[in-house]
């Protein structure tokens, strides 16, 4: 892997230990590669095995709605759940597939930066 590349993905593993979204298995894999490379383990190999946990699992945007509507009131509050619920709607009139909280973003441009765009 050139440094370009390194230094993209060092530098979006950052930002999905930093997101409040992130799952505990998406901060689980990111620190998994910051180990890793600490370690002086095979970037390429550290890598691949970071992309494939952030591949299997995509937040949908149905599951972003879902969200909104149930567990969100109690996570976010009412008034910051319907707003979600409103600007996700939107987003998916527009054609939105997936989640685009902080955490999924990271991961959607880390996976295509990759080669390994979300469908």
């Amino acid at each position: 892997m050139d440094k370009v590349l390194f230094d993209y993905t060092a530098k979006k593993v950052d930002e999905l230990l930093a997101a409040a979204s992130s799952s505990q298995q998406t901060r689980d894999a990111a620190q998994g590669w910051k180990d890793a490379i600490a370690a002086g383990e095979d970037k390429d190999a550290a890598t691949a095995k970071l992309l494939d946990a952030l591949d299997e699992h995509h937040t949908t945007i149905d599951e972003v709605l879902a969200f909104a509507q149930g567990a969100a009131k109690q996570v976010l509050g009412a008034e910051a759940a319907a707003a979600m619920l409103v600007r996700q709607t939107q987003r998916k009139k527009e054609g939105a597939k997936f989640c685009d909280c902080a955490a999924c973003v990271a991961a959607q441009k880390l996976l295509a930066k990759h080669g390994r765009p979300v469908l």
